[in-house]
């Protein structure tokens, strides 16, 4: 029996879900640990492609300092064992993580209870738990290390087509918004319709009465929403991308061969979006720019090149299956 544990954000949460998913396929339910911090919850309490899901109280340890990470680990210990109680109530013999704070109870029990320990880590640099257990799991995987398949829904590159001119740009604002995209999107807007290039906007639900206020007012065309569930139908509509660099996303944009403008969030975790982002840019398959440095200027000349080359080299970077590459290296 398998266990998938881990999350907190969206792009932990999709590797779950694909495993989750690829297992299903072969007939195999998995338990779900997770936590009742991050939006765990939000994607899996309803999730019927799992036995049972557990919520435990955790929350993360790396930005705490002092006392507060000493109860933080204490308490992680004390989850490790409830975990552990899990494990055994369960017959868990495998545990895949996909990285995150939600990980680490499940993990640490993985660990105490001598269970083969699978680790996916998503990004080019290697987060804080999952460098602390990589010596403890059977099998790491990464696509940046080990140029192991990504995994991605299979949909990403049965519609991937080679980009040429840019007649559309979409704008990845990710479904809670990220506000110097949206402001991005705005700015550039008024130039983009002069230029007759159709705008596709995820806002986010933060943003979104500020973007439709602002579309409306100025009169301009866009698609634009706050989340939706089938994106990729508006990605593959799409010649040119402007977004953070997420590593889900990096590789969903990857499959569908759609080059992309990365502005990694500034703050993230050891720079780790910036790094996502220029292994692409180093393979000339995308384009990457702190949030400091770029300029509207530099994007209108970006949108003068004709992405063909980038397109391909995009088609490169990822093969298709990953889900199945993983299940498959976990003896499933």
């Amino acid at each position: 029996m398998i266990a998938i544990t881990g999350g907190g954000t969206g792009g932990h949460l999709r590797i779950a879900k694909i495993i989750k998913d690829e297992l299903n396929k072969k007939g195999i339910k998995p338990i779900y640990i997770g936590s009742t911090t991050g939006q765990d919850r939000e994607w899996f309490e309803n999730d019927n492609g799992f036995e049972a899901k557990y919520f435990l109280n955790s929350s993360g340890v790396v930005n705490k300092k002092g006392i507060n990470k000493i109860k933080s680990l204490t308490h992680i210990i004390k989850l490790s064992f409830e975990a552990k109680r899990i494990l055994k109530k369960h017959n868990i013999n495998k545990i895949f993580s996909v990285g995150g704070f939600s990980a680490a109870p499940a993990s640490f029990a993985a660990i105490l209870s001598q269970k083969e320990l699978f680790i996916h880590e998503q990004n080019a640099h290697i987060g804080s738990l999952n460098k602390l257990l990589k010596p403890f799991s059977k099998r790491f995987f990464n696509t940046f290390l080990f140029n192991d398949p990504y995994p991605v829904d299979e949909i990403f590159f049965e519609t991937a087509r080679i980009r040429k001119e840019i007649k559309t740009v979409i704008f990845l604002g990710g479904s809670q918004g990220a506000s110097f995209i949206n402001d991005l999107a705005l700015n550039l807007a008024p130039t983009l319709q002069e230029k007759e290039i159709k705008i596709i906007h995820q806002c986010g639900k933060r943003d979104y009465e500020k973007v439709k206020n602002f579309y409306e007012k100025n009169k301009i065309e866009a698609d634009f929403f706050d989340f939706d569930k089938n994106l990729i139908l508006k990605m593959k509509k799409a010649d040119l991308a402007i977004s953070r660099a997420g590593a889900s996303t990096l590789f969903e944009l990857a499959a569908n061969q759609l080059p992309a403008v990365f502005i990694p969030y500034p703050y993230a975790a050891k720079d780790h979006q910036y790094h996502n982002a220029k292994f692409l840019a180093d393979k000339k398959a995308s384009f990457v720019f702190r949030q400091n440095e770029i300029t509207l200027q530099k994007i209108i000349d970006i949108l003068k090149i004709d992405m063909e080359e980038f397109s391909k080299n995009l088609a490169k970077i990822n093969s298709k299956n990953g889900a199945e590459y993983i299940i498959k290296n976990m003896g499933v």
